[in-house]
């Protein structure tokens, strides 16, 4: 049987690795700046610290659109919208949200005056490029399809403009050599390259006395929103933490990384996960829990540098180390996690039988024009069905499609959810059966099961509507069962 982890090939960073740390605050927790300040910067060491700063949380969702509803913010209405009204108020909304943000943090007097002046300038700007992009593009000779994406790279910057203006001047404030490091770009001509962009940057700090803060967006030749969308921030943190050498990336978030949602198992249910490699953090991503993006990951990965997952309101735990090559020291399920609103779109045909490759491509092809994920997928002698995240519409799109493709073939879909347990190392003699066992015992119909020679996974297709059971079947069984004190394979 293979090993459950074969170290990848490492990507050799530009320095050697030092003893600073590059530490990413969400945020949520960016929005408690007092915990910000005594839990994360008084409760370590005071230099040779990156931080790499967030939006405060809800505001890239204001800026853009809602993450999980998709209720359309400035971008969207942006986009979408024959007349300027619509967007203009919801900048509007930004605008009074930041200052409500700046007024709490500051109180009144010199200071928010600044941090109001600051981020208005941007707003300015922006609005001002917004109203006069809608002007050109009246004109037969352009379209606004060729600028959304630089207009999303733009509003998702302020957002970083402004927690980490605010940040920087708050820890001055309080005495820390704090200078600001803003990579968005703002006045710039020409992007450079992502790593030159972070390399010039960086040069002028002094880690041995300074705490530097930066943006979360960095604006660069890539293009960051157009690869990673709503996870630039973690690949900015994880390229500065691979060009700086440094010595271990964290990330502060306001929960643990724990062995199921708290909120569907109970608090006093659930445990931290102590350690875990990156493999898991992968599988986790794809089931839409992302301890970081995969992609920001392997840079990290690949250079050998360990990444701790903290919880910003609980200084005093260690958090969840993540390292390349950690394999539990007996086999384990570390977490149990799912996802919901998953669209199972099935092709049968009955002459697929030795050309299963040909139809597969043809349905990958379909996917990727209509920009699904693939959660994963089934394949038999005549039917191929791919578990997809995305929204009805564009499944009856790719329906419609497949079917003119394959006029012969038999097209279905549902909407199911998908559970997983996931560990470093699971190959534990009768855990699948167990768990099976544990599902039917809770009356749960188990559609489909996929287990793979890796041993890091198991995922149950389940009607969606027995979601919530079926996690916490699978923790009962797979977690409750053992005494794992602080947390699941303690550092």
């Amino acid at each position: 049987m293979n090993a459950p982890n074969k170290a990848p090939n490492k990507e050799k960073p530009s320095e050697t690795h030092k003893s600073h740390t590059v530490e990413k605050i969400g945020g949520t927790s960016m929005n408690d700046y007092m915990a910000v300040r005594d839990n994360i910067i008084k409760s370590g060491e005071p230099n040779g610290r990156i931080l790499v700063v967030s939006a405060y949380g809800g505001i890239t969702n204001k800026l853009l659109e809602q993450k999980h509803t998709g209720e359309p913010g400035v971008y969207a209405l942006f986009a979408n919208a024959d007349e300027d009204n619509a967007w203009r108020e919801a900048l509007l909304q930004v605008r009074a949200t930041m200052h409500e943000i700046n007024a709490e943090l500051f109180g009144a007097g010199d200071l928010q005056a600044q941090a109001n002046r600051f981020i208005d300038a941007r707003l300015d700007d922006a609005e001002s490029c917004l109203s006069d992009l809608r002007r050109l593009c009246q004109h037969g000779h352009f379209t606004l399809e060729q600028h959304l994406q630089t207009v999303r790279e733009m509003l998702a910057s302020l957002g970083e403009a402004h927690s980490a203006w605010n940040t920087a001047h708050l820890l001055q404030r309080d005495g820390f050599d704090a200078p600001l490091v803003d990579l968005t770009g703002w006045q710039s001509n020409e992007p450079r390259p992502l790593d030159d962009t972070i390399r010039q940057a960086l040069a002028s700090v002094d880690l041995e006395r300074q705490l530097p803060v930066v943006t979360g967006y960095c604006y660069c030749e890539e293009g960051l929103m157009s690869s990673f969308d709503r996870g630039y921030s973690e690949m900015t943190f994880s390229r500065i933490a691979v060009l700086s050498g440094a010595a271990e990336a964290i990330i502060h978030k306001e929960y643990h990384l724990s062995s199921a949602d708290p909120r569907l198992v109970g608090e006093d249910k659930v445990v931290p996960i102590g350690r875990t490699n990156y493999d898991v953090a992968d599988h986790l991503a794809n089931l839409g829990m992302e301890a970081i993006h995969p992609r920001a990951a392997k840079g990290l990965r690949q250079s050998d540098i360990p990444l701790r997952v903290r919880n910003t309101f609980q200084p005093e735990h260690a958090g969840t180390l993540i390292t390349r090559d950690y394999v539990s020291e007996k086999p384990c399920v570390e977490i149990i996690v799912g996802r919901r609103d998953v669209y199972a779109l099935e092709l049968f045909a009955q002459d697929m039988m030795g050309s299963i490759h040909d139809y597969d491509r043809q349905f990958l092809d379909v996917i990727r024009r209509y920009r699904a994920q693939v959660i994963t997928k089934d394949i038999n002698a005549n039917t191929i069905t791919h578990y997809l995240s995305t929204n009805l519409k564009t499944v009856k799109r790719m329906r419609r499609e497949l079917q003119a493709i394959y006029p012969d073939a038999e097209l279905n879909q549902r909407k199911v959810a998908i559970v997983s347990a996931i560990g470093s190392d699971m190959q534990v003699p009768g855990m699948l059966a167990s768990t099976v066992d544990a599902l039917a015992k809770s009356k749960i119909s188990v559609l489909a099961i996929h287990q793979s020679m890796r041993q890091v996974d198991i995922q149950f297709v389940v009607d969606e509507g027995d979601y919530q059971e079926a996690v916490r079947s699978l923790h009962r069984c797979l977690v409750e069962v053992h005494d794992h004190g602080v947390a699941i394979c303690a550092a």
